[in-house]
């Protein structure tokens, strides 16, 4: 053997016993760490067998020894907010000395891509709040993204704690962030936001193993992925089918041909029909197409505009563009739900003619450009109207891409490795934001929802703590008549899960978009969390939620409704007659109710239903506009007075 090889090998062999000696702490506890205020505080770690630790914090010295496999924790006793302070650890081999150590209060912010959603997406529509968000107490630590089917984890792989600031906050989830900052504001105590959140994730994911047994389909699906090779084979078979679609399209694409690209300043288009944008072109003219379509937009630009950065915006598209100003390609999006924000850089716009483009790929369902979002290029404070008549052209048609598998979002991943490794840390209560990616199936939710929050609660083994969500908020069209709707079957859901001690509902049907997943307004549900967390964590006499639904009774071929929540009053929020309230008989066949406020009950009918039996309000995938709140200011949440027949 090489003789350099050999000493190399010895090396590494004498140094292993060192290395297996070193200290380790979680990623949890580093730098900056908050810890949690008013209770024991677990610290633990991994260090060699049988090996002394000691461990000081505050002029205390606490000492441990690890067990057999390595592992030792030690239990700080309850302290008060305050800091920052050092925490030093040592070992027979190693010192670790951690700073700038904060107590205050932990909060877990978990759920899909609402509570996800970074201040960066943010940034144009909360401009000041992120100029003004220097705040060394109040810190995020960003958990993450990873899964894991076979165990759960003891560790994440990375993650640090950071301060807010402006530029630190663009990795801040909104949500979570307008919650910490209105808490701060009010209470003046350090704020630390552990943030554990991944878009498009239904809450099977989110339950450990033990949770998901009284679920079979969710359990056995666990079970499979189990399987690496499983995992190996789905995941090569959808990248093979997303290369296989895109390559031919790309070979396909009659934009695309070369010397004559479609993209090029100089083609000539006068050939192309024209569209409407937004809109999109099932509605006009191309029905039934998956694939390219092209769209080129014609403007002029005065000299004062040129030899400057210009923003373009364009909305949102379904599902893939690739943009191009006078031939220089811009930016692309890869998919539908990120706005479509693009910097032209200062070289490229020319005074006089001005040629956009963009190659919008639709995979499947209805392809185009989102209405009611912002189309325009600017300059300053100059600015170009981009919405109106595009010239287009059909560069290849397709057949439907199948969704993608989505192996992440299976069930028990998300748990295994993005919220077991934190179940020794100390929280004061955890936010919720999630439930679209469950609406397919809203029945299961009155089960799994409440089972999610039941799990948590026994697996961090702190009691009750309070855990409040957001109930989805208002999204697509309008319903022009009563009608049935998933995403009201699974506010209903949500509702119903207030049965559970210490819970707490945002009712956000006020707050969405009908054409956005995710809406701007983060600043607003920050806030109804936070009222939410006064109540029930702060134990503050305040009026924390809409008028909740309590009972309702028959009263002359009229129905009485009664609700909880009440606050100062009931009140229309515009000052008209109260609206999205349906009734029905016995066959809960609905229509519009007349309805009104009488003292702290709401009375409904409709002369047509003459035997009155059943009552919804807001029931609909957006019930934009109804008006029922209470005086505080907050709205009432969607309800319906019955259980459904089976």
């Amino acid at each position: 053997m090489n003789i350099k090889k050999t000493l190399f090998l010895l090396v590494l062999v004498l140094q292993f016993p060192l290395l297996q000696c070193q200290i380790k702490l979680p990623k949890l506890i580093s730098d900056g760490a908050v810890l949690q205020r008013g209770t024991d505080i677990k610290i633990w770690g991994w260090a060699s067998a049988e090996e002394e630790i000691i461990v000081k914090f505050k002029n205390k010295v606490y000492h441990t020894k690890t067990d057999n496999q390595g592992k030792w924790h030690v239990t700080i006793p309850a302290q008060k907010a305050g800091g920052p302070f050092k925490m030093e650890f040592k070992g027979h081999r190693n010192t670790i000395t951690l700073n700038n150590i904060l107590i205050g209060e932990v909060w877990l912010c978990s759920g899909q891509s609402n509570m996800e959603l970074t201040m960066k997406r943010l940034q144009d529509h909360y401009p000041e709040a992120i100029k003004n968000s220097k705040n060394s107490k109040i810190r995020q630590f960003l958990v993450p993204d990873t899964y894991n089917f076979t165990q759960e984890q003891t560790d994440l792989n990375n993650g640090t704690w950071m301060e807010a600031s402006p530029e630190n906050l663009m990795e801040f989830s909104g949500v979570a962030y307008f919650f910490a900052k209105e808490l701060y504001e009010k209470y003046q105590v350090p704020i630390g936001l552990i943030n554990a959140a991944l878009g498009g994730s239904p809450v099977e994911a989110w339950m450990s193993e033990d949770a998901l047994k009284p679920f079979d389909s969710a359990y056995n699906t666990l079970q499979r992925f189990k399987d690496p090779d499983l995992i190996s084979n789905i995941e090569q078979q959808d990248q093979k089918r997303q290369h296989d679609w895109f390559a031919l399209l790309n070979e396909t694409d009659k934009g695309f041909v070369k010397g004559s690209e479609w993209f090029l300043q100089a083609y000539n288009d006068d050939t192309w029909s024209s569209m409407q944008v937004p809109g999109y072109w099932e509605d006009q003219g191309l029905p039934n197409v998956d694939g390219v379509v092209w769209f080129r937009r014609t403007f002029e630009i005065p000299q004062s505009m040129v030899d400057r950065e210009a923003k373009l915006w364009l909305g949102r598209s379904v599902d893939q563009d690739h943009v191009y100003v006078n031939g220089t390609f811009i930016g692309s999006t890869g998919y539908q739900y990120p706005p479509r924000k693009y910097k032209i850089p200062s070289n490229v716009l020319v005074p006089g003619k001005n040629t956009i483009t963009v190659r919008l790929i639709n995979q499947q369902g209805k392809g185009g450009f989102i209405m009611d979002k912002p189309y325009f290029l600017s300059v300053g404070k100059d600015s170009i109207d981009l919405k109106g008549s595009w010239k287009y052209q059909l560069g290849a048609t397709m057949e439907p891409l199948p969704d993608p598998t989505f192996i992440r979002w299976q069930p028990a991943g998300l748990f295994n490795s993005m919220i077991a490794p934190l179940l020794n840390y100390k929280i004061k209560g955890t936010i919720w934001y999630q439930g679209e990616s469950n609406t397919q199936n809203p029945k299961l939710y009155y089960h799994t929802f409440p089972a999610l929050i039941n799990n948590w609660r026994a697996r961090w083994n702190m009691g009750d703590f309070p855990f409040i969500y957001v109930q989805l908020a208002n999204y697509m069209e309008e319903a022009k008549m009563p009608s049935e709707s998933q995403w009201a079957e699974l506010r209903q859901a949500q509702l119903n899960t207030l049965k559970l001690a210490n819970t707490g509902m945002v009712v956000a049907t006020d707050l969405g978009e009908w054409n956005d997943i995710h809406p701007l307004n983060k600043e607003s549900v920050g806030q109804r969390l936070a009222l939410n967390a006064q109540k029930l964590a702060y134990n503050e006499n305040v009026v924390s939620s809409g008028p909740i639904f309590k009972s309702s009774e028959i009263k002359d071929s009229q129905i009485v409704i009664y609700f909880k929540q009440v606050g100062g009053g009931l009140m229309s929020n515009d000052g008209l007659a109260l609206r999205h309230f349906q009734i029905s008989g016995p066959d809960e066949n609905f229509v519009w109710a007349d309805a009104k406020i009488v003292g702290n009950t709401v009375v409904v009918k409709n002369i047509e239903v003459a035997n009155p039996t059943y009552v919804r309000y807001a029931w609909a995938d957006n019930p934009f506009g109804a008006n029922l709140y209470n005086k505080e200011g907050l709205p009432a949440a969607p309800f319906r007075n019955y259980n459904p027949k089976p």
